[in-house]
């Protein structure tokens, strides 16, 4: 388990580490010496507040933790963290039912940074339906546990071990982006599950190379989908820096026909 040091130069240094970078490729990035950086490290210099937003961004650091780190170094927080439903918030959620409502009838979703689900559209109704474990569906639904679990949907997905190895490498790279414990502990409750390739890696013929398919069965057909993930660019209020669209496409045209069968109808 990764030891954690609570002091601003101390996470800075765990933040460096987890990004891969040496002092000197820190120090060169942020145009600072890498003697003063050390100081800063070992907390013999206390850094300014500027220092601190200024090493975050070079880090890339989220905003959650930039504020942490304000925090270690006896600042205030410099980004608000509004609940979902508060006023100012409301362009934004407002432009997420928009992107949803226009993605159908292809299915789409929000999640906050667990992956627990935000909003949905329409399209997203059938793949709900029989449910065989009724509290994945209890709030929060966790999107990667519905999808992975055997009481969930994956007994309908015909490729469950190519789709579980993708969605666990994501979760594996996001957890060492952003180092939040609950996803960790996510990603070892995930990793129980049924479904685990037997035969080594996945390996793509020239055609899918580009994406990991997931091919679902609903009812008599097989779907076969692709996803993209839209984030917010620029945001300066932590909740909304959190939220992602994912959003599936048709990866051919019978599933394109099938998804336009199974639409809402028309108002």
């Amino acid at each position: 388990m990764e030891q954690t040091d609570d002091t601003v130069g101390g996470m800075i240094r765990q933040w460096r580490t987890r990004r891969r970078m040496s002092q000197l490729d820190l120090a060169a990035e942020a145009e600072i010496s890498q003697r003063h950086l050390s100081f800063v490290e070992s907390g013999r210099a206390a850094p300014s507040r500027e220092m601190v937003l200024h090493l975050a961004e070079r880090l890339d650091i989220p905003l959650r933790q930039r504020n942490r780190l304000l925090l270690a170094a006896g600042f205030a927080p410099s980004f608000g963290e509004r609940q979902l439903e508060h006023p100012s918030l409301r362009p934004a959620m407002d432009a997420i039912e928009q992107v949803l409502k226009g993605h159908e009838p292809n299915p789409a979703l929000a999640v906050d940074r667990h992956w627990n689900l935000v909003r949905a559209n329409g399209a997203i109704a059938p793949f709900m339906a029989d449910i065989a474990e009724a509290s994945l569906l209890a709030p929060p639904v966790n999107v990667l546990r519905l999808s992975l679990h055997p009481g969930g949907l994956a007994p309908r997905i015909v490729n469950l071990g190519e789709w579980r190895a993708h969605l666990l490498e994501r979760l594996r790279r996001q957890n060492e982006t952003f180092g939040d414990p609950v996803l960790g502990e996510l990603e070892a409750e995930l990793r129980t599950y049924p479904g685990a390739l037997t035969r080594g890696p996945v390996v793509h013929d020239e055609g899918t190379a580009i994406v990991h398919p997931l091919r679902i069965r609903m009812g008599d057909v097989v779907l076969s989908l692709i996803s993209t993930i839209t984030v917010f660019g620029t945001p300066v209020d932590v909740t909304l820096s959190e939220l992602a669209i994912e959003s599936f496409f048709p990866a051919d045209e019978a599933t394109r026909f099938a998804l336009q069968k199974m639409g809402l109808p028309s108002a």
